[in-house]
C-alpha cells in the first residue's frame, strides 16, 4: 500500500491530515516559504491531538541551505526543542556553497535524533544539491531513514524519470519520497512509473478569512499575498489523494 505523509503548515492541517488517513505529518509554518520551524504552540497541539507520526521541519528561514554558525545553533535549539516534545522525528537538510552535502553538521543533527529515538528525513535541500547520486550515496552513509525529492525539478511529475533512477539507485537502503505538485489527477500516473511507496503532499484548500472588517489600505506583508485567506489541509483531498495512489 502507498502511503502518505502530509506537509502540514499547522495543527489544525495536521489534526485534518489524520482525519483523512495520512501516516505522518511533517509539520511547518510558512508553506508558501517552503516551510520553516513550526512554533512550540503548533508542536504541542499537534502533538496532543495526533495518533499518528509526526515530524517537524527544522529550517530557521526560507531560501538556500547553507547555513552561518548563527543559524545552525538555532536548528540544534530546535532539534531538541522537537525532541523534548515527543516528536517521532526531525525533517532537515545542510548544504555546503559548493553544493555539495554538509556531512558534518548533517551529521551532529541526525545524532542528536537518533540518541533520542527519532527518525530523520532529509527534505528538498536534495533537488538543489549539485550531485543528486552522489547526495543520495552521502545521505545513506550519513544515516537518513528518507529523502524528499521532486528529482530535481519544481514538481515531481517533471522530475518522475529521476526519482525512478533514485528509487532504483537507493534499492531499498533509504526511502525515496516523491513530493511537490502531487494531487489526486496525477499521483497514480506517478506511483505507476516511479513505484514509489510513499508519497508526500500538502493536500490543501483555501480557507477564507471570517473578518467582516477589513482595512484595504494596509498590508502586513507581501502586496502578493491575499491577508485575508489561508490555505489548510482538507481531509476529503487528503482521503482521494490515498485511494489515487493505491489504483482507487
Amino acid at each position: 500500500m502507498v502511503s502518505l505523509e502530509v506537509c502540514a503548515n499547522s495543527a489544525t492541517s495536521a489534526i485534518a491530515a489524520q482525519a483523512g488517513g495520512a501516516i505522518r505529518v511533517e509539520l511547518c509554518n510558512n508553506l508558501h516559504q517552503g516551510g520553516t520551524t513550526p512554533s512550540q504552540g503548533h508542536i504541542v497541539l499537534s502533538r496532543k491531538a495526533l495518533e499518528i507520526q509526526v515530524y517537524t521541519i527544522i529550517r530557521p528561514r526560507s531560501g538556500d541551505f547553507l547555513y552561518t554558525d548563527d543559524e545552525f545553533e538555532i536548528m540544534k535549539a530546535d532539534v531538541e526543542q522537537s525532541i523534548d516534545l515527543g516528536c517521532d522525528g526531525v525533517v532537515f537538510g545542510i548544504l555546503n556553497k559548493d553544493g555539495s552535502v554538509d556531512m558534518a553538521r548533517n551529521a551532529q543533527l541526525i545524532g542528536m535524533a537518533h540518541k533520542a529515538g527519532l527518525g530523520a528525513t532529509f527534505h528538498r535541500a536534495f533537488d538543489v544539491a549539485n550531485d543528486m547520486h552522489k547526495t543520495l550515496e552521502d545521505l545513506i552513509e550519513l544515516g537518513f531513514e528518507r529523502v524528499l525529492t521532486s528529482g530535481g525539478r519544481s514538481s515531481a511529475m517533471e522530475g518522475i524519470s529521476n526519482i525512478h533512477k533514485c528509487i532504483e539507485q537507493a534499492n531499498g537502503r533509504i526511502n525515496i519520497m516523491p513530493g511537490a505538485g502531487i494531487n489526486a489527477d496525477n499521483v497514480a500516473n506517478l506511483i505507476r512509473f516511479t513505484n514509489a511507496t510513499e508519497i508526500h503532499s500538502s493536500a490543501r484548500a483555501i480557507v477564507h478569512s471570517a473578518m467582516e472588517f477589513r482595512n484595504d489600505a494596509i498590508m502586513m506583508g507581501s502586496r502578493y499575498v491575499d491577508e485575508y485567506a489561508t490555505y489548510e489541509t482538507d481531509a476529503n483531498i487528503v482521503r482521494k489523494l490515498i485511494e489515487k495512489a493505491n489504483g482507487g
